[in-house]
């Protein structure tokens, strides 16, 4: 496997880790319908963008992150050692890294695809 498909297979399992914490915390909390929905849009939103392969959908992907390592490192600070929030920070970080790195490395593996494309016309 080459290191954007491993990149790639990294961001559907940390994708899917994230989903899973959230609705886990949102289940503790008892939270009403409208929290769950809230926690889930923004990463459900770009599931579509992500199945088609599209690269800015794996940027977006990358600032979503960081609300959702803000939102955990907050929750931290204010409850020390609570196991949602280090699931949230450890599959969030997680993610948004391989969203960075996949995005870098498939963009260049298109521009030398591109590339080759010109040369060999």
């Amino acid at each position: 496997m080459s290191r954007v498909q491993v990149t790639r297979l990294l961001v559907v399992v940390s994708l899917l880790a994230l989903l899973l914490v959230q609705l886990l915390l949102s289940w503790q909390q008892q939270a009403p319908w409208v929290v769950w929905l809230l926690r889930w849009l923004p990463l459900l939103v770009l599931v579509p963008g992500l199945c088609a392969d599209r690269l800015r959908s794996f940027l977006w992907l990358c600032l979503v992150c960081l609300l959702y390592i803000l939102a955990s490192v907050l929750r931290l600070f204010s409850f020390p050692g609570d196991l949602p929030a280090v699931g949230t920070l450890l599959a969030s970080t997680t993610l948004l890294f391989s969203a960075m790195f996949y995005a870098r490395w498939r963009s260049r593996e298109l521009h030398r695809g591109a590339t080759d494309d010109r040369a060999s016309a």
